[in-house]
């Protein structure tokens, strides 16, 4: 069986590649190879001038981030790792993958990990100014290992909602996480397999979210592991903003949330989440926002049509639940913690 499979799924990115799959060939242990979602841009050419020594997977149509790593993946069994890698990913450590699996090697009842990730737009602006000071910032597509409060709301060692940040090396311990990012994720491949892998239904955004909160309550653990080192560009596909991206972060939040929650705690929490969307979609009208505004009641409405279809999928799901409490999701809402008791960051926080 072979080690790791590095798969970075592409739709349109050869600019991207050119840039910076350099620095992922030259810094990684396992096999690197692109996904392709049916560009029309030169991708395809790119890599075989460029980079004859990456596989290609050809897929004929675009299926999204979750579907088109679905179909990818299942070409390549015989790995027993493989990592999800934007192409908007550079590597500067040497053998950074090699670290994790490593791990994954030694912790057996590990599904998932992810590196500690920053932020690439940082370490791009310091080169180009010569600087070396060493400071650098986390990135907001993971930081350093992901959590969920009471509600749902993701934050991170190192990112709080909007607030990000500096790395001062204060998040460098291994820690149990209930998310690892999709940017940079390992997982074993037999419990990819068991997980059933991403929710293709979610199309892109918080399905690495939600396979990670499945494979914790299937009693597998998700960690960060520091010491290694990835830095992620972020808003390469879709920016902080964008009504598109806001009408899916918040259907597949509530998707994942019916899914995932138990029985007892349904209702409550859907109840309150009902109550913050409202409040989120008003705060998007107050600043004449009106396209977000809209994508919110759009994702809203979206989530009550799809419901019927995943009740199967819940119940499925909670005859799989092995494990009770999670403890790495938070009994505490971190928007009252933010907003109200000003706490910004993850050192900050009242557990």
């Amino acid at each position: 069986m072979k080690k790791t499979a590095i798969v970075i799924l592409n739709w349109n990115g050869s600019s991207m590649m050119q840039k910076y799959l350099p620095s992922v060939i030259d810094n990684s242990y396992g096999d690197v190879i692109v996904a392709d979602n049916a560009s029309t841009d030169d991708s395809i050419s790119m890599l075989a001038d460029k980079f004859p020594q990456v596989r290609t997977i050809i897929m004929e149509d675009n299926y999204g981030f979750a579907e088109g790593y679905n179909r990818a993946l299942a070409q390549l069994q015989e790995y027993e790792y493989f990592i999800l890698l934007n192409s908007d990913v550079r590597i500067v450590q040497k053998d950074w993958d090699k670290i994790l699996s490593d791990y994954m090697d030694t912790h057996p009842n590990c599904g998932a990990c992810q590196p500690k990730l920053l932020d690439l737009k940082v370490l791009e602006q310091q080169e180009a100014k010569d600087l070396h000071d060493g400071t650098m910032a986390f990135e907001y597509a993971g930081a350093c290992g992901g959590f969920l409060d009471r509600y749902g709301y993701p934050f991170c060692r190192g990112r709080i909602l909007g607030t990000i940040e500096d790395d001062t090396n204060q998040y460098d311990s291994i820690c149990s996480v209930l998310w690892a990012t999709g940017a940079a994720l390992m997982v074993r491949a037999s419990d990819w397999t068991v997980s059933g892998g991403l929710d293709h239904r979610f199309f892109a955004h918080m399905e690495e979210i939600d396979l990670c909160w499945r494979l914790r309550t299937m009693g597998k653990d998700i960690v960060c592991i520091p010491q290694s080192t990835a830095y992620h560009l972020g808003g390469a596909t879709l920016n902080q903003g964008n009504p598109r991206k806001t009408f899916l972060n918040f259907r597949n939040n509530l998707l994942m949330l019916y899914k995932n929650l138990p029985a007892e705690e349904l209702r409550s929490v859907m109840v309150v989440r009902a109550i913050l969307d409202y409040v989120a979609a008003f705060q998007f009208l107050a600043k004449f926002d009106f396209a977000n505004m809209k994508a919110v009641f759009r994702a809203r409405r979206s989530f009550y049509k799809m419901k019927a279809e995943y009740k199967p999928i819940r119940q499925l799901l909670l005859t799989k639940r092995k494990t009770g409490h999670i403890k790495e999701r938070y009994n505490i809402s971190i928007i009252w913690q933010y907003y109200v008791k000003g706490r910004k960051t993850f050192n900050e926080l009242e557990f």
